[in-house]
């Protein structure tokens, strides 16, 4: 029997005006497939069309860096510099094509790069603490006057979204980039005006958030979304905890974002903290959810999954699933839920149309997906 689908395909309209056709949206995931300059390849369009194609309401992209020195993935593309305009347009033009709204996710790695990325320049970040990551390398703590022009490198690229023809841009807050380094008691032990208490180390964030909306402001002329993903807590001691980002959560609605979107491992899954089993994504939901609307993610892969989030928030977002299975949505609207690939078959490579070093990373990395011949 078929599950019901109403509530995935209905349609949404944001506070910004853009309407999107469904609830569903593609989740920003790294595919290390541009060229040396920073420009997009054929492949990554191809890739994106694809998935565009399967009907989802909007594709929202790898990270693109804002700076030089927020490279934090070798053969990324970027948005730091006029020059990329042309390839983000070939980008937004792609998914477009394919039938989707194109949201350009906008990032600085700060601390999660090296000096190999950054041909030999040390990683900044709010402060001079190095990641707990393995060989991670201790950056170099930012000036005021670099972070000002950090604020301002967002902005920009926010702009130069706008000229490609995106419909908006998400702002990478999470997953321990710069943004979230600022954010972070680990990572942020400065005594200036970028740093202190919990209410103090949202200045950074949200003074990127009114540079990116006064872009939006100055050169929009169609609907244009500023959505935002953050990670709702850090395992570092001391770290982000729920009760920072719940504060936050609520400083972010203060400031009339669009859309709110989580970064986690599983939807339902509880603390990576403490012994709290609660969904980081419901307490994101109950708290802030009847303001601005939540994405939830964390493999969601059958079309169970999905219905049951779609119970706590307005929005999924599917990463592995979409990698896996281009056409999933396609499949769930012609009610061939049963055909929808749970794993990565090496035998489908070729209709999958997933480029060479995204594909050679799957594969290589034991665990991440479940891969099958």
């Amino acid at each position: 029997m078929a599950i019901k689908i109403d509530s995935i395909f209905e349609p949404y309209t944001f506070t910004a005006g853009l309407k999107v056709e469904n609830r569903v949206m593609m989740a920003p995931m790294t595919t290390s497939s541009s060229d040396a300059n920073g420009d997009v390849t054929d492949d990554e369009l191809k890739y994106y069309h694809r998935r565009a194609k399967s009907g989802v309401g909007a594709v929202i992209t790898a990270c693109a860096h804002v700076e030089p020195l927020g490279i934090g993935f070798p053969n990324a593309f970027g948005a730091d510099s006029d020059e990329r305009i042309e390839s983000l347009a070939r980008l937004a033009d792609a998914i477009h094509e394919g039938g989707a709204k194109a949201i350009l996710q906008i990032y600085h790695a700060g601390r999660m790069s090296n000096s190999k990325l950054l041909n030999g320049e040390q990683p900044i970040s709010a402060s001079d603490i190095p990641s707990v990551r393995p060989n991670a390398e201790t950056p170099r703590e930012m000036s005021a006057a670099e972070i000002e022009e950090s604020i301002r490198a967002f902005g920009e690229a926010t702009r130069r979204a706008i000229k490609a023809g995106f419909d908006g841009v998400e702002i990478h807050g999470a997953n321990t980039y710069l943004i979230q380094q600022f954010f972070s008691p680990h990572s942020n032990r400065r005594t200036d005006k970028w740093g202190g208490d919990v209410m103090e180390r949202m200045a950074f964030p949200l003074a990127v958030v009114e540079s990116i909306q006064e872009a939006v402001a100055k050169y929009a002329e169609k609907p244009f979304v500023v959505g935002y993903r953050l990670s709702p807590e850090e395992r570092e001691e001391p770290g982000i905890t729920m009760e920072d980002t719940l504060k936050f959560a609520a400083a972010l609605a203060d400031k009339g974002i669009d859309y709110l979107h989580a970064s986690v491992g599983k939807f339902f899954g509880g603390s990576i903290r403490e012994e709290d089993s609660r969904s980081r994504v419901v307490m994101l939901q109950e708290h802030v959810g009847d303001r601005i609307p939540v994405i939830g993610v964390g493999g969601l892969q059958t079309v169970d999954q999905v219905k049951e989030a779609l119970d706590v928030t307005p929005f999924v977002s599917l990463g592995h699933a979409l990698i896996m299975d281009p056409d999933w949505l396609l499949k769930v609207k012609k009610s061939q839920e049963q055909e929808i690939y749970q794993a990565l078959y090496l035998s489908k490579k070729d209709e999958l149309d997933i480029p060479d070093d995204l594909w050679d990373t799957i594969v290589n990395i034991p665990g991440w997906f479940k891969i099958e011949d």
